[in-house]
């Protein structure tokens, strides 16, 4: 005679009753380990597994396992087990979905118990199903309405347990759940970070390097026909400019590391944008003003990183090529902007003119209004470059302050 599975739904409130006070205390101590594993942020697996032991004795059961559901949701996959003789843990090890009892609490969402045990016998442990478990108890690891695993409790006697111990199950249950869905998110934020990580690296690369090696690439053939055609002129020339590259794709590199090694202060933009003017003048010899009413420009980090380093290379252009005794940079949030300026009363855009040249000669190329005109556009702002009144260079920064504004 085939034995039923019976479904249980102890979702709603269980009659307490001595036997329910009579496991309250060892109750208690589960869910305070659970919550402490939680807050401990213990590995998932470990974390999972941990709780058998005591579940076993809560429930009566002399083996227990836990099973995950695979990505795709189509498959259990086992990460913890107690109890079980190696070769069920080797046929249990990873199972469909709709698979016997474990399958049917997967896809009702509910306690599921029964002793009628052959599609547990078929994956390859017919002698322990047919001999020492006489019954097994699937119960769901949900997190809200979406089942995300299964522990099952195996039994060697065939009678249920009381509801109130089932009602108890289902809340451990809920609460691993819980576990289980803070883990795959903190995975999912871990993996959705690094790939942006990645993205904003290979962009820095690029910015930084690729031109000037596409630059020597090309440089290269041409100084091996001069070197053929005996032009030491000409040999000289492309060398220099060869030469010139390769330092500035090392000074690139450098200026990469470094800045992936500290990114931004720790205090936010505006902190930094004082500490830089701050120290301005030390290291050029030219005074900087800092002009800034702000409080919080309300950026993102990888925004505000991008904003630093387009600033860093207005100041750097300044110090290189303009020739200036004073300086200025300005932030001012608008209604729907912000806009920072960046001027000084050196050459004005001759210096301006230089930079762009020397970048499409591939000198000083990482420092090119092309490469500040990028690292707007990936903000959804733009980059303005002018002469200032009364002489010398103005570069204005726009920063829509809208929560569709582009990052990084």
């Amino acid at each position: 005679m085939n034995l039923p599975i019976v479904i249980t739904d102890t979702r709603g409130p269980a009659r307490a009753d001595s036997r329910t006070l009579a496991a309250a205390l060892p109750v208690a101590g589960i869910f305070a380990e659970i919550t402490a594993g939680l807050a401990n942020g213990n590995d998932l697996e470990t974390l999972l597994a941990r709780f058998l032991a005591p579940l076993l004795r809560l429930s009566g059961a002399h083996a227990g396992a836990v099973r995950t559901l695979t990505e795709d949701g189509e498959r259990m996959q086992l990460v913890g087990e107690l109890g079980l003789p190696a070769d069920v843990v080797a046929a249990e090890r990873l199972v469909d979905r709709h698979c016997g009892i474990c399958g049917a609490a997967a896809d009702t969402d509910a306690l599921t118990s029964g002793a009628d045990l052959r599609p547990c016998a078929e994956q390859g442990a017919k002698a322990y199903f047919d001999q020492r478990c006489k019954r097994v108890l699937a119960v769901p690891l949900r997190y809200r309405d979406t089942v995300l695993g299964i522990y099952t409790l195996f039994f060697d006697h065939e009678s249920a347990l009381g509801p109130e111990i089932e009602a108890v199950l289902r809340s451990i249950g809920e609460l691993l759940g819980l576990a289980l869905h803070n883990a795959r998110l903190e995975r999912d934020n871990l993996r959705a970070t690094v790939m942006n990580e990645r993205q904003l690296i290979a962009s820095e690369v690029h910015d930084a390097v690729a031109q000037t090696l596409a630059y020597m690439k090309m440089r290269l053939p041409l100084l091996q026909d001069a070197i053929l055609q005996h032009d030491d002129e000409r040999s000289m020339k492309y060398f220099g400019d060869v030469k010139r590259a390769v330092s500035e794709a090392h000074a690139s590199l450098r200026e990469i590391l470094t800045h992936f090694r500290t990114r931004i202060d720790p205090q936010g933009l505006l902190h930094a944008l004082r500490g830089v003017a701050a120290g301005f003048f030390d290291r050029t010899g030219i005074a900087l003003e800092f002009d800034c009413s702000a409080t919080d420009l309300h950026l993102s980090v990888e925004q505000e990183v991008q904003v630093f380093l387009i600033v860093r290379e207005a100041l750097a252009n300044i110090a290189k090529h303009s020739l200036a005794r004073q300086a200025r940079l300005a932030v001012r949030p608008l209604p729907q902007e912000i806009e920072i300026v960046i001027e000084d009363d050196g050459s004005g855009m001759a210096a301006m003119a230089l930079v762009s040249h020397e970048s499409a000669h591939g000198s000083q190329s990482h420092f090119g209004t092309e490469i500040m005109r990028e690292r707007a556009q990936r903000l959804g702002g733009r980059v303005e470059f002018s002469e200032r009144s009364g002489g010398g260079t103005r570069v204005r920064l726009m920063i829509p302050t809208g929560t569709d504004k582009g990052s990084s």
